[in-house]
C-alpha cells in the first residue's frame, strides 16, 4: 500500500506522523511512504532525517484579525490553499496513494481535501482535546477523526467518525534504556536536565533559561544541562547567555543547541525534563517516564497546553509552573527539589508510565488498514490511474 502523511509547522505535528510512519513500515515493509509538508518549516529537516521522502508547498496560516496585514495574509492563504489542492491532486495521483493521513499544520488541509475529491480514504489525527483549526476545517470531509481523549467527540458534528487512539510516539521513547542512552551521548552518572520549549523556541523561556545557566554556574554545576533554543533563539541566545556571565565554551556541563534531533535518546538519558505542555511533548514525556517541570505556553488557542499540564499534575506526574511565575530561581529550586526527593521522583515516574499509551501508533495504523480495506471491499482493489 502507498501512504501519504501530511503535516507540518511544528514538531508537535511532525513527530506523531513520523511515529505512525515508522509503525506502518514495520508492519508493511513493502509500502511506499511520502510526506507532504509546508515550505520553510521544520518538516524539511525532521522528515528526511527520519528516512522519508518529502514534497513541500507554500502554506499560510489564517489570521483572525481585521487589520490590513491580516486581510492580506488571508488572501494569500486562500490562494495558496486553492493552488495546494490542485498540486496535491497531482501528487496523490502520481504516487497512487491508497490513503492520506493528516496530523495537523496548514499543509494538511489541501492534501486531505484533494484526497477526498479523488475518492482516496482519509483520516486526521488531532492531538488536543479541543480540535485545532485544520481539524475543524476538514472534520466533515475526512473518513475518520482520530483523537487522544474520549471527551473530544463532543466537539465534532459527526461523533460517529471519531475514534480514540491516543497520541502516537516513536517506540524509542518507550524502549530506549537510560544506561545505553548515556553511553551514546558520552554522559556520566551525574544528574542530567533537558529543557526545550518547542521547535521554534520561546523568547521568554529562553531568557529564563539563560538566568538558570548562571545559577547552575554559581552552584558549581550540580547537573548536566542540555537545552534546545529553537530556531528563533539560535542567533541571539549565545550573546544573551554571555551577558548573564556564563561563558559556554568554558562550561562543559551546559550543552546548548538549536534543536534536539535525537530526543528519544536525550530524554531517556535525562533525570528531569523542562518543557512546554503540547500534547506531543506530554505524550513523549509520559512514554519515557521521565519526571518533568511543565511550563504551558500562554499563547495558544483555548489554553490547551495548561489543560494538558494540569491533567498530568492531577495524577502526580508533573510539576506545573505558569510562565509569569517561572523565574530562573523558581525553576532552579523546582529542578533541584525533584532531584533531591527520591520518593517523590520515583512516584512521578510511575504516574507518567500509567498515563502513557505506548501502542497509540499501532492503533492508528489499525484504523488506516480498516479504511483501506473498506474502500477495497466497496470498489474492488483496482489501482487508480
Amino acid at each position: 500500500m502507498n501512504v501519504i502523511f501530511t503535516c507540518g509547522g511544528t514538531g508537535g505535528h511532525i513527530n506523531p506522523a513520523i511515529a505512525v510512519a515508522n509503525s506502518w513500515r514495520e508492519h508493511h515493509p513493502d509500502s511506499k511512504i511520502l510526506f507532504i509538508g509546508g515550505k520553510g518549516n521544520m518538516e524539511e529537516q525532521l522528515v528526511p532525517k527520519a528516512g522519508y521522502d518529502l514534497t513541500v508547498m507554500h502554506a499560510f496560516g489564517l489570521e483572525r484579525s481585521l487589520s490590513f496585514a491580516a486581510i492580506k495574509n488571508n488572501f494569500w492563504a486562500i490562494k495558496s490553499v486553492i493552488k495546494g489542492i490542485h498540486k496535491c491532486k497531482k501528487i496523490i495521483k502520481e504516487f497512487n496513494a491508497d490513503i492520506v493521513v493528516g496530523t495537523g499544520g496548514y499543509a494538511s488541509f489541501p492534501a486531505l481535501i484533494a484526497a477526498k475529491k479523488l475518492g482516496v480514504p482519509t483520516c486526521v489525527h488531532e492531538a488536543n482535546a479541543m480540535p485545532g483549526l485544520t481539524t475543524r476545517l476538514v472534520a466533515d470531509w475526512v473518513d475518520k477523526v482520530l483523537v487522544c481523549f474520549p471527551e473530544s467527540a463532543k466537539y465534532y458534528r459527526h461523533p460517529e467518525k471519531v475514534e480514540v487512539v491516543g497520541m502516537p510516539v516513536r517506540r524509542e521513547f518507550v524502549f530506549t534504556e537510560k544506561a545505553k542512552a548515556r553511553e551514546e551521548l558520552g554522559l556520566g552518572d551525574g544528574p542530567v536536565v533537558v529543557s526545550a520549549f518547542g521547535s521554534q523556541g520561546a523568547r521568554a523561556m529562553n531568557e529564563v533559561t539563560a538566568g538558570l545557566f548562571k545559577l547552575e554556574q554559581d552552584a558549581g554545576f550540580p547537573f548536566h544541562h542540555i537545552h534546545a533554543v529553537g530556531s528563533y533563539g539560535r542567533d541571539w541566545m549565545p550573546d544573551f547567555v554571555k551577558q548573564q556571565g556564563v561563558d559556554l565554551e568554558s562550561a562543559p556541563a551546559i550543552d546548548m543547541k538549536e534543536y534536539i534531533y535525537n530526543m528519544p535518546t536525550v530524554m531517556a538519558a535525562a533525570d528531569v525534563i523542562v518543557s512546554r505542555a503540547g500534547a506531543s511533548s506530554c505524550s513523549e514525556i509520559a512514554a519515557s517516564g521521565t519526571p518533568c517541570v511543565l511550563i504551558p505556553s500562554p499563547n495558544v488557542t483555548d489554553n490547551h497546553q495548561e489543560k494538558n499540564a494540569r491533567a498530568l499534575e492531577a495524577q502526580g506526574a508533573a510539576v506545573v509552573l505558569q510562565e509569569k511565575e517561572c523565574t530562573a530561581k523558581r525553576l532552579f529550586d523546582e529542578i533541584t527539589a525533584l532531584l533531591n526527593d527520591q520518593e517523590r521522583y520515583k512516584a512521578m515516574g510511575k504516574a507518567l508510565y500509567t498515563m502513557a499509551v505506548p501502542d497509540s501508533a499501532e492503533r492508528l495504523c489499525a484504523q488506516m488498514e480498516r479504511l483501506v480495506k473498506t474502500k477495497e471491499k466497496r470498489n474492488g482493489p483496482q489501482r487508480k490511474k
